[in-house]
């Protein structure tokens, strides 16, 4: 299969998996306790995302100051965007519709660097890009169903619920897409210093807005660290066995 389509392919799989649990959300029973488990699950994925594949991979290229700049840069520019979000809802602030939409804007990140990680893969080889869509699917299950029940409980009309979702598949595609064109034959170190970057976004997204928005879902509990844990475990666990399958 030529490569521009095998990526497109493998891009879609993300998107899938983020509208499958979305679904979850717009057609089963919800409760703020779920959507509280269900944000920190995602979150525990999103920090394993960072830890287990992305800091790994850049960390065996890049100088430790390349790296935290990277790092920083992403950081940075969530915090931009965030800035933009509160201004574009005007200032609503708290507990309100710009924690909304920064849950979108989390996904939206993450399935973005989904898209970086799928479209590199598979500029080094098809296997690590097949490994990689897979291991993304699971993973996007509980973001989807968190964003979903998020706008459900802000009373977003099912209609506009069901298209933010399905919104999603562009993210992780364009992303994907557009990283396999420019870095396929870009140095390792440009490659890597990207996945830094995302690591970054990726890091701020999970802290600063998804565990404070299923904060304001419900009252932790001992069952919210268990979520946040198992999301982190299942992940790294999926990811593993899935390059073992392929052989590393």
């Amino acid at each position: 299969m030529d490569g521009i389509w095998y990526v497109l392919l493998l891009s879609l799989l993300p998107g899938a998996g983020n509208f499958a649990g979305g679904m979850a959300a717009e057609f089963l029973t919800t409760s703020p306790r779920l959507l509280n488990l269900a944000l920190h699950a995602a979150a525990g994925i999103v920090i394993a995302i960072v830890s287990v594949e992305l800091i790994p991979e850049a960390l065996g290229v890049l100088p430790a100051w390349w790296l935290a700049a990277a790092f920083a840069a992403g950081g940075g520019a969530y915090l931009l965007t965030e800035t933009l979000v509160e201004r574009l809802q005007g200032g609503g602030g708290e507990g309100g519709r710009t924690g909304m939409w920064m849950i979108y804007v989390a996904v939206a990140v993450d399935l973005t660097s989904d898209g970086l990680m799928l479209g590199t893969g598979v500029a080094v080889s098809s296997g690590l890009g097949l490994v990689l869509a897979a291991g993304q699917v699971l993973a996007d299950l509980p973001e989807g169903y968190a964003t979903v029940a998020n706008f459900r409980n802000k009373g977003v009309p099912r209609r506009r619920r069901i298209l933010l979702s399905a919104s999603f598949f562009l993210f992780a595609t364009s992303a994907a897409l557009l990283s396999y064109l420019l870095l396929k034959g870009a140095s390792d170190e440009v490659r890597m210093a990207a996945l830094a970057f995302v690591a970054g976004l990726l890091t701020v997204a999970a802290v600063e807005d998804m565990l404070e928005e299923a904060h304001e879902a419900r009252e932790d509990n001992r069952l919210s660290v268990v979520a946040f844990v198992g999301g982190f475990a299942l992940f790294t666990l999926v990811s593993a066995g899935l390059k073992s399958v392929a052989g590393g």
